[in-house]
């Protein structure tokens, strides 16, 4: 019984890689395996031969594919009001056995297997609404085509599937790219041309072609995608069923529509090394019906299979990637470059991301090895180290021996992320941030990508500047491929800047009315406020960020930015200020001070200002903390204390009693300031705008203790309490 388990069990691992790129063979398993005694217990027996039941699984013959009888299709259709019962227009047959022609279309009123395997067992006016439908039309003249090339047997997935399976459905779906691949011809139906040759000029007429990028709407199908490449010989119909050419003809003019290289028309995909995100940037601005169809008509392309599982959206896409990189070692699946950066995960979100990635090459080692060299002595101008030529070749030949390795070309997957090896270079902008380098080349150049570990595992990054100038090293990385969202919420006081009458007219680029905005680690997100006296000309911009998980806030004011007092208002100001602070996120970042958590510094405070040119004003932003991850900021205006006194820099404050007065938000110790006001005693925070006298209170109230400091305050001026926060002096 052993040897009967040993057998199936070599069988059964040599079928199946343990890890991507990795075959377990008899020869390369451990000698005390193969010297292992025939006595042997059972659990080790049943362990071998529950992976042989796995191979034998996966080796189960295929489901036949159902394809129409042409023939009787036809005679069915001329004799259709004398047919007394449905001859079996379907049948199971076996794709690699059988010659057959297959139809690539776009969708609009279909017929499917229910009403087509029963038409003639309908009333007489549902069997007449279906005969004279868009699809029923289609399929008779696929049919007529069929015939005419000499082919018994079409394939139509509108009605050779039952998609009231949901078996049947995910079987046929994870088969299709083999159907089209074993068809004799592919009959490719343009039902918007018109003309009787094939457009080779883009046309963006919007009577022609305007909304599908100058071409007819064939090309910007998902689906289409794969039935373009896979079958050997592709032939193309306008609307009235003419031919117009075939792929093999046509092939350059196809490249200029698809991106796709002329070889992969001619030849499929193994006339020339693709990397994956040269084949995901044919999808880029492809569409479909349903989103989790982006991920599904791309599976044949990468021969991967997955269940479908309609509804789970944008995971479909997710998904997909995971099974790749199971079978690939390919880097270039972790290079796309989305429009809009969106850190997070390693993984791209939707076929789009890797728009770009047309002429991404994966790399074999040695050429790899040899860009890394030229990329170390050219771009990263070690002069110093290079001095040192023995350290330097040394360093060289490790980087070498690292790219040939096998551990270099595998990936393995788990719930801690993405196991991969690869060489880094520090940043100096934190020291959890990285630039790890690719497999892949664009052009000349190898691919660069920038990683964060916020905890165990490292996110997808954007905008890394500083790079330090050293060796790469190859190190073990977990890449996270579950987007881990992180969000700091800001408490905003800005009521203070009002006193002075400065409101806030504007915020970019999104509105938010309130006091608390939440910025997302997800993109790095950063919001612009901008604050406006209209009577004094004055203006500045407080920005609040959130970058490699660090909260920040700065503020900022040129009159170079706004001309005229209008723009302070406009989109356009806030735009500028806030591409002007994106580009030094990172530095505002670093500059932000470290605030303590212990209880000796809960109140520790931080403050900066900016002069406002051509004012006796300056905005004050203060800066602190009310959770971990949460932050409370307060905006004020108020007189300069002097030119350039400062602080320009954050410099620490204490909210305590001999601290910065901190109104509002800042205010956790409450040592307010009481008025009398009409024989009324009333609390407040401070005093601008008028001089006032203040003496200690004579008979202080229950409220007001000696001991305690506190300060009765007498108006010398009658003044409405609303005008009372303002300068106050003790005497």
């Amino acid at each position: 019984m052993y040897v009967v388990a040993e057998y199936f069990f070599r069988t059964a691992v040599n079928a199946f890689p343990v890890e991507t790129g990795a075959q377990v063979r008899p020869s390369t398993l451990p000698r005390a395996y193969d010297q292992r005694p025939a006595c042997q217990s059972s659990n080790f027996i049943r362990s071998r031969l529950a992976v042989w039941s796995i191979a034998c699984w996966a080796h189960t013959p295929r489901e036949k594919m159902k394809l129409l009888n042409v023939e009787v299709v036809l005679d069915r259709e001329k004799d259709i009001q004398q047919a007394e019962s449905d001859p079996e227009v379907l049948k199971e047959l076996d794709d690699e056995a059988t010659h057959y022609a297959i139809l690539s279309h776009r969708w609009g009123v279909e017929v499917t297997y229910k009403e087509m395997t029963g038409l003639t067992k309908m009333e007489e006016w549902k069997r007449d609404e279906v005969r004279k439908r868009y699809g029923y039309q289609k399929i008779i003249k696929s049919c007529q085509q069929a015939m005419k090339d000499g082919y018994k047997w079409l394939w139509i997935d509108t009605c050779c599937i039952d998609k009231r399976s949901s078996s049947e459905l995910s079987e046929a779906i994870n088969s299709m790219y083999r159907w089209y691949r074993n068809a004799q011809v592919c009959y490719a139906y343009l039902n918007d041309v018109h003309e009787s040759a094939f457009p080779i000029e883009q046309n963006n007429s919007e009577h022609e072609f305007g909304n599908f990028h100058g071409w007819p709407e064939w090309f910007v199908r998902g689906w289409t995608l794969q039935e373009l490449i896979a079958p050997k010989r592709v032939e193309f119909f306008n609307k009235d069923w003419a031919p117009i050419g075939n792929k093999r003809h046509l092939a350059p003019t196809l490249e200029r529509i698809t991106g796709i290289p002329l070889e992969v028309l001619r030849d499929g995909l193994t006339a020339k090394c693709l990397s994956v995100a040269q084949i995901m940037s044919w999808a880029a601005d492809r569409q479909t019906s349903r989103l989790e169809d982006r991920a599904y008509s791309l599976m044949g392309l990468f021969g991967v299979n997955m269940p479908m599982l309609y509804g789970e959206g944008k995971k479909a896409f997710h998904r997909l990637q995971l099974e790749i990189i199971r079978i690939s070692g390919d880097h270039s699946i972790f290079a796309w470059d989305p429009w809009k950066p969106r850190p997070g995960s390693v993984l791209a979100e939707d076929p789009s991301d890797f728009r770009d990635c047309v002429s991404i090459k994966k790399m074999e080692p040695d050429d790899f090895h040899r860009l890394l060299k030229n990329y170390i002595e050219n771009k990263l101008e070690l002069d110093g180290l290079r001095n040192d030529a023995e350290t330097h070749w040394h360093k060289l030949a490790a980087l070498r021996d690292a790219a040939h390795s096998r551990q270099f070309r595998t990936f393995t997957v788990s719930n801690a992320g993405i196991q991969v090896w690869l060489p880094v270079i520090p940043s100096s902008d934190s020291p959890s941030l990285f630039r790890a380098t690719l497999a892949c080349s664009h052009g000349s150049r190898l691919v660069t990508i920038d990683l964060i570990s916020p905890g165990t595992s490292f996110d997808r990054t954007f905008g890394t500047t500083k790079i330090l100038r050293t060796y790469p090293e190859f190190r073990t990385l977990y890449l996270s491929h579950h987007q881990n969202e992180m969000r700091c919420e800001f408490l905003l006081d800005d009521k203070n800047a009002s006193y002075r009458g400065f409101t806030r007219c504007g915020t970019f680029p999104r509105e938010f009315t309130g006091d608390t905005v939440a910025l997302s680690s997800v993109t790095n997100d950063l919001i612009v406020m901008v604050c406006a006296n209209n009577d004094t000309r004055s203006h500045f911009a407080v920005g609040i960020g959130y970058y490699l998980g660090q909260g920040w806030v700065h503020v900022i004011n040129d009159e170079r930015l706004a001309s005229e007092e209008e723009d302070w208002k406009s989109p356009g100001f806030a735009s500028r200020i806030y591409d002007r602070m994106w580009n030094a996120r990172a530095e505002h970042a670093r500059s932000m001070p470290k605030q303590e958590h212990d209880y000796g510094h809960c109140h520790d405070y931080f403050i900066k200002h900016t002069h406002l040119p051509q004012s006796i004003w300056c905005a004050r932003v203060i800066w602190g903390r009310w959770e971990t991850d949460n932050f409370k900021i307060m905006i004020d205006v108020d007189q300069c204390p002097g030119c350039c006194d400062g602080p320009r820099a954050w410099t620490i404050t204490s909210n305590g009693w001999n601290g910065l007065d901190m109104p509002g938000l800042m205010n956790t110790v409450h040592h307010s300031y009481s008025m009398e006001l009409d024989g009324w005693l009333t609390r407040f925070d401070k005093f601008s705008g008028h001089r006032i006298v203040v003496r200690r209170a004579a008979s202080p109230s229950a409220w007001l203790e000696p001991e305690m400091n506190s300060w009765v305050i007498m108006a010398t001026t009658s003044m409405a309490i609303s005008n009372a926060l303002a300068i106050y002096s003790r005497i």
